[in-house]
């Protein structure tokens, strides 16, 4: 087999014994945000310009905040991430003739109820609803994750339709998480031939078919060892479904095992 750079990570991930290859992948590249967000990202211009942009969800931010023992460098993101928010707030405040908030309320609310009306105020409430919601989707590090995992994607397809080793692995896997199952068949159609599209779909649909009905025995097993009859049975392979079937059914996930 042909080993480029990119590729290595996915042969690995495929090596080990897991519900979805391509969760071990998404977890490094989430970990490598992680690090490069509090990191080396927090020198190059770029970058800060992004991170006062977009912040980080609130997922990320609690990582990030456990992520490093010294939590300078995430204070000095979050510190002009939010000179930035509290600007744009100010500027839409103001931008319907509204105060800063500095001034007597009453005298100023009447004015602004005879002169503007309530429909300005409506307004200023849309767009500052509009601009919140709007923080709320974006994300420093889920957007690099998606980038790097769509890319991942491709290189997956690349060297189940190019290297016949990497063939084998994938169709002896465990299959995938309905996320990158999902990721998987959205991709294909761009990434291989008509005639290997196939021959994807032909491998790709039983061998996932196969292992969530694996997984869903597994877990039936799980419930029935709750029956007083069975207090003496074997326990099989259903110790750990539940987290398992979690995972088969949401992708990457920190779970307490």
């Amino acid at each position: 087999m042909k080993e480029r750079i990119y590729t290595i990570p996915i042969n690995e991930a495929f090596d080990k014994d897991s519900e979805c290859p391509i969760c071990i992948c998404e977890r490094k590249l989430e970990n490598d945000a992680l690090e490069y967000a509090i990191g080396p990202a927090m020198m190059e211009p770029d970058n800060r310009i992004e991170t006062n942009k977009k912040g980080f969800c609130a997922n990320h931010f609690a990582k990030l905040y456990n992520f490093e023992k010294n939590r300078l460098p995430l204070a000095l993101v979050i510190d002009t991430h939010m000179v930035e928010q509290i600007k744009e707030i100010e500027d839409i405040f103001k931008g319907y003739g509204l105060s800063s908030g500095d001034e007597n309320k009453g005298p100023l609310k009447a004015f602004k109820n005879a002169f503007f009306g309530m429909k300005q105020d409506g307004k200023a409430i849309d767009q500052l609803v509009e601009k919140l919601e709007s923080l709320e989707k974006t994300c420093a590090v889920c957007d690099k994750i998606e980038h790097n995992l769509d890319k991942l994607i491709e290189n997956t397809l690349y060297l189940y339709s190019k290297e016949p080793e990497f063939k084998k692995k994938f169709i002896n896997s465990k299959g995938f998480c309905l996320k990158h199952f999902k990721m998987l068949l959205k991709k294909a159609p761009k990434a291989l031939s008509a005639s290997s599209m196939t021959e994807f779909i032909d491998d790709i649909v039983p061998l996932e078919l196969k292992a969530l009905k694996r997984v869903q025995e597994d877990v039936n097993h799980f419930t029935k060892m709750f029956d007083y009859r069975n207090q003496n049975a074997d326990w099989k392979n259903s110790r750990d479904a539940v987290p398992r079937s979690i995972e088969k059914l949401s992708g990457p996930c920190d779970l307490k095992r």
